[in-house]
Formats: C-alpha cells, structure tokens, sequence
C-alpha cells in the first residue's frame, strides 16, 4: 500500500506540476507588475481594517485565519522531509515559490472575495465559485467546478488532515511518553468541539493561538540560529550551492531539490492549490483586492517566519541527514535519526540542554500549528461541499462526523503512507486549480488594478462595481458590501 501511495504522489508531482506552477506563478507577477512588492505597504495596511459582521470576520481575523493556515506540520517536520529528500537546496526553491507565488494567492483571495456567497448565516467561497462563473465557456467552467469541488472535499476529509494528526499526536507521545490512543481520542474530542462551533468560533482560535506560538516558535528558532551564527554564511553558501548543483555532495539530488522545494512550499503554503480563496472569502470588506492583497502577504508569514528559521535551525546544527534516489544517504548528520520532528528537536536540543526540550518544543508547537491549520481544512471541505450541495445543514454534520474519524484513523497510520497520501490531496487539487487560473486569473488582474487606480487617485476606501468590470458576482452580495 505504501509502495502505490508513494508512486501516485511521484506521479502528481513530477516536473510537469512544478514547472506550470512556477510559470503561472512568475506570469501573473509580471502581468500584475509584481503587486507581492509594490503593494506590501499597502498589506500592512490594510491589517488594521476592522469590520467583523454577522456572516463575516474582519479582515485582520481572516488574515490571521489565511495566515495560520499556512503554518502546520508542513512549515516544521516538512521541511525537515524536504531536507532528507531533497538537501539543503530545497529552501532555495520554496522561496522561489513564495516570492512569485504569492501572486497566486493574491488572485486567488481576491476572485474568492468577489464569487462570495452566504451559505447557513456565513460567508461561503472558493475555487468553485471563480470556476463556475468566471470561465467564458460556462460549461467547462461547471465542469471545473463540480471536480474541483469533489476533489477537495475527498481530499481534505480523508488524505490530508491525517498527516496534521498524526504529527499532533506522535510528537506529545515522544515528548510527554503518553498513550497513542488516549491522545487521538482526546484531540479528536477537542477539535470536533471547535469545528462544531462553527466560523466564528474557528476564526477566534485562530487569532487567539496562531500568533502566540508563531512568536515562542520563531524566537526559539532565532536562539538557536543565534547560537551557531558563526555557521550562518556556511549554510547560506551550502543552501545555493546545493540548489544549483555546485554542491559535491549534493550534486546528485539537485532536481530532488527543485521537486521537494516546491512539493513541500505548496504544503506549507498551499501556494497554488486555492484554499487561500476559501479563507480569504470569509471576511467582510468594501473591496475583493483587499482581502486578496493580505492573502499574498500570509505567505510570507509561513515561508520566512517558520519556514526558513526551521531550515536554518537544522542546518546550522547539522541535524539532518539527505537521501540519494537510490535509496543510500549521502549525509548523515545525525545517524539512524528519522527524518521530520526528530531533526528539528534535535537541533533544539542541541543548544538548550535541557532533558526532552527539544521534543515539548516540538511537540506544543505542532500541537497548535496543526490544530489551527485541520480547523482551516474543514472549513476548505465544507466550502467545496456546499458548493454543490447548497445549505444543508445535516449534510456538514455528516462531513464533520467523516472528518473526525478521519482525523482519528490518521494518528494510527505510518508516517511515510500519511505523507503520500497528503500530497496525492495536495497534487489533485493544484493540478485543477492552476489549470483554471490559467482561464480566470485575468479577472483577478482587473480587480486588483481596479482597487490599486483607486488607491493611487486618493480614494481611501475604494468601491467595488462588478459590473463596471464585466463581472456577474452572486446577487445581492457586494450591493450588501457597499452599504
């Protein structure tokens, strides 16, 4: 079984995927004139604007929801992953995909933005929505819709949020030496509590714990990095080298590199895979660019924030080890220590000696940062799902059911089969919705030069006028927004 998962996922994620990734990431950045840098004043901006209603979060809370979502066991084991398949060039390529694929999410939130809905009292978008609608062959575009919609719900519910639970519950046992399974059904428990509750409930935690962790993960990184800075211009050096191949050592994994950069970028910043429409859908504001320019700005957040000080918190205390294709490892710098979260406490370790500090640190970070990020994966199922089934509430109560249990099966389940199966997910869902930025992204251009004329005229609050840009967003929506 392993053997197939794994084959699936070297399949998806061949360089075809990495290749249009990258190409539409850096066209849309050219046609924007690079917004993820002109516009980050602007960003920072606009992470003051309030507005919290009833069906929808403030902008500030559905950046920190957009944001949080980036950050989970992908930002921490993943890039630990990415190391042992692909050495210390993977994180070249990952920020490659950060700095040019941040334009995708800012197409993505900004159409997301503009296709809303309000489905069971709350602001309901996604992928879907700038399918159906913003394709010119409506047809085609119901068709992207509909498989999209199926394939993420399949995806999240049953591939990806196991590899979130699995880490969740692996790291409190190694840290803390209790039951696998009294800890699965404890946080299963928790989780289905939140879930439960419903958007709001959702966006609250986000906010509450996300930033919290975010700073006591990074500044402990920072320590440790610190600590060994002496090494720094070494591991910068070793980082380009390898990712070109000018590396001896790593010269053998230099397309590995390029692969596992990009394969795990997309998993800890679900660059590409339209998510970030989903949480950047939720909040209310007077302008759909809005949203979709903080959407862009939440990928640096999980990309230099965590990311990167976990890449450089390993490398900088030689704690990983690389594998050849072949199946031989060509660095061992920890022997016989398995890759993900045992790297990772090991370079914690190494520099706090205190007993089993490096596995609390580990394990209470993932802790947070994959729970906040499965909270984010239910809300994706049931975004995708409400879009072909309408609001019925019992069938979300049923999605929630699958999901919890779906949770609860992925804590048992082998640590390299729980990964393919999340980048199979993860594969599925970039696949289609590259492919449909492709066809639609041009109307996220518009809007996003819409709200920047605005903008650049003096306007403070900029309005939205769909149909001054040949738009046809869900009635009544954005005529509720401009009141």
């Amino acid at each position: 079984m392993s053997g197939l998962f794994n084959q699936i996922a070297g399949l998806l994620w061949g360089l075809p995927i990495i290749f249009l990734i990258l190409g539409v990431s850096v066209y849309y950045t050219v046609i924007m004139k690079f917004p993820q840098f002109t516009q980050l004043k602007e960003m920072f901006r606009l992470l003051k604007e309030r507005g919290e209603s009833e069906e929808g979060l403030s902008p500030f809370q559905s950046f920190i929801f957009t944001a949080a979502r980036t950050i989970g066991v992908g930002n921490i084991a993943g890039m630990a992953m990415g190391i042992y398949f692909g050495g210390p060039g993977a994180i070249f390529w990952l920020w490659v995909l950060a700095l040019f694929g941040s334009s995708i999410a800012i197409l993505e939130g900004t159409l997301g933005q503009t296709y809303k809905q309000v489905i069971h009292n709350e602001y309901k978008s996604g992928p879907a929505n700038y399918m159906a609608k913003g394709f010119k062959s409506k047809r085609l575009g119901k068709g992207f819709a509909i498989a999209y919609s199926l394939i993420t719900a399949i995806s999240l519910t049953f591939l990806m949020s196991g590899v979130q639970a699995f880490y969740i519950v692996q790291g409190l046992h190694d840290a803390f030496n209790l039951p696998v399974i009294i800890l699965a059904i404890a946080f299963t428990l928790l989780l289905g509590i939140v879930i439960f509750g419903g958007l709001k409930r959702i966006g609250h935690t986000s906010q509450k714990l996300s930033p919290i962790a975010g700073l006591v993960y990074v500044t402990l990184s920072l320590i440790v990095i610190v600590v060994n800075y002496q090494k720094m211009p070494e591991v910068i050096s070793l980082i380009f080298q390898s990712a070109f191949g000018q590396q001896a050592v790593f010269g053998a994994v230099v397309a590995s590199a390029l692969q596992w950069g990009i394969r795990r970028g997309v998993h800890a910043n679900e660059i590409g895979i339209g998510t970030s429409a989903i949480t950047s859908a939720t909040a209310q504001v007077s302008h759909p660019a809005q949203q979709g320019l903080l959407g862009g700005l939440s990928v640096y957040i999980g990309t230099l924030f965590v990311c990167t000080t976990t890449t450089f918190m390993i490398l900088v205390t030689d704690s990983y080890n690389v594998i050849h294709p072949n199946g031989t490892l060509i660095h061992q710098g920890v022997p016989g220590l398995q890759a993900g979260n045992p790297f990772v406490a090991h370079a914690i370790q190494s520099v706090i000696p205190i007993p089993n500090i490096g596995n609390v640190i580990v394990a209470l970070a993932i802790l947070i940062f994959a729970f906040v990020a499965l909270t984010a994966y239910y809300l994706y199922a049931e975004s995708s799902l409400a879009y072909i089934v309408g609001d019925h509430p019992k069938v979300f109560v049923g999605l929630k059911c699958c999901f919890l249990v779906s949770i609860f099966v992925g804590t048992m389940v082998v640590s390299d089969v729980i990964w393919a199966m999340a980048d199979i997910g993860y594969g599925l869902m970039a696949w289609t919705n590259v492919i449909a930025i492709l066809f639609v992204g041009h109307q996220g251009v518009r809007i996003v030069k819409d709200y920047t004329d605005q903008r650049a005229q003096g306007i403070k609050k900029p309005s939205f006028v769909p149909k001054s840009l040949g738009l046809e967003p869900h009635k009544g929506i954005w005529d509720q927004e401009a009141d």
